[in-house]
């Protein structure tokens, strides 16, 4: 044997019994690499069932228009699978792509926080939850008796907490991975540390949603996607049921990223916010809770201090696009969800990679959805 096959075998080894003692979630992590829109497939979940679903109906326009070269070019390159546009409740275009149709599920990711949100406002609206200024420690065991207790609901909601939480998903050891990948979400998600004062400026961190949805089940003595499903899925009308991925079989639902389903079911969200909060006349959240959810949180500062928050407000993304504030869900690798209210129409993008390149707080494929959308609407 050579030298070189040697210390191949000597590597192997080393990788080998490296492998079979480190973390389950570093083991696993190192083996799926990157977070994909069809991980539902190697999760625990658990099913949002639906009753009585009606699909939307299509509009007389239906698929008529035919997508420029360019923009088709731009939609494939980023490997969109699911491009959908609703208007006046109608189907007014939709095209799949890499085997995905309408019953596709795909992990929509952190688009997910906005519905923590809704359910959030759903609690406050039912009594269940007193206010968005209630201090966490009030639900949260691990949180009472420190100073971490004092942190508001509403800090949560407007990522203003203040903890420590490391949004990396690179690293295969952060605290994301290890939430993302790992079997003790709450473990992870409550073991965070006060670094500065709460309500001052906003720091994106999915931990602060997935403690948020701690709270819903705290308050409401249900799992997170059990009432998602009672107050939400069902009344929506959804066609088909959902999956929400936990941590480990009859575990806790990531809350802050893994909510799989089909374009057409969760444009139901984007109507939702359409109808300030209403579905078939039946008001799901109440319209003030979606105003405010839905407007930019600009009492906090942004990220570096420099000037005040104008882009989120409670788990909802703001989009100023063309004197218009585009309220939208937003996820890894462009999943995205928007409400534009000037056009009564809900656009959602789903798929595999979003636009490399940056423009403060938004990659570029953000508002090219938009572009797209605007040539198909009426």
């Amino acid at each position: 044997m050579s030298k070189f096959i040697k210390i191949l075998v000597i590597i192997s080894i080393l990788a080998g019994a490296w492998m079979l003692i480190a973390p389950n979630y570093l083991r696993t992590s190192l083996i799926y690499w990157y977070a994909n829109i069809d991980d539902y497939t190697i999760f625990e979940n658990k099913e949002v069932s639906v009753e009585n679903g009606e699909d939307w109906p299509e509009d007389s326009a239906y698929n008529e228009y035919k997508l420029d070269s360019v923009d088709r070019a731009y939609l494939e390159d980023h490997e969109t699978v699911a491009y959908l546009v609703i208007q006046d409740g109608k189907v007014l275009y939709e095209e799949y792509w890499d085997e995905y149709g309408t019953e596709s599920l795909s992990n929509i990711f952190s688009a997910t926080k906005s519905i923590v949100s809704l359910l959030i406002g759903i609690a406050i609206d039912q009594g269940k939850i007193n206010s968005i200024n209630d201090p966490i420690g009030k639900y949260l065991n691990e949180f009472s008796g420190d100073k971490r207790g004092d942190i508001t609901i509403k800090n949560l909601l407007t990522m203003s907490s203040g903890l420590d939480w490391d949004e990396a998903y690179s690293s295969p050891t952060s605290i994301t991975t290890k939430a993302y990948y790992g079997k003790n979400l709450r473990e992870v998600s409550t073991d965070q540390q006060l670094v500065e004062k709460p309500g001052v400026r906003f720091r994106y961190q999915s931990g602060n949603t997935q403690l948020l949805a701690f709270i819903v089940e705290e308050a409401t003595g249900e799992t997170i996607s059990k009432y998602a499903e009672r107050m939400l899925w069902k009344p929506m009308q959804a066609t088909q049921a959902a999956l929400w991925s936990v941590d480990k079989k009859d575990g806790d639902e990531k809350a802050f990223c893994c909510f799989n389903s089909n374009a057409r079911d969760v444009a139901r969200f984007g109507q939702l916010i359409l109808n300030k909060g209403s579905w078939n006349g039946v008001q799901l959240v109440s319209e003030a809770y979606i105003q405010e959810a839905t407007k930019p949180a600009s009492y906090l500062l942004n990220e570096d201090k420099t000037e005040a928050l104008n882009f989120y407000g409670f788990q909802y993304w703001v989009l100023p696009y063309s004197r218009m504030n585009i309220p939208y869900m937003r996820g890894h690798r462009g999943q995205y969800i928007y409400s534009i209210a000037e056009k009564n129409a809900v656009v959602v993008r789903l798929g595999k990679q979003k636009d490399k390149i940056k423009q403060g707080q938004i990659t570029l494929d953000i508002p090219k959805y938009i572009d797209i959308a605007l040539k198909i609407i009426k």
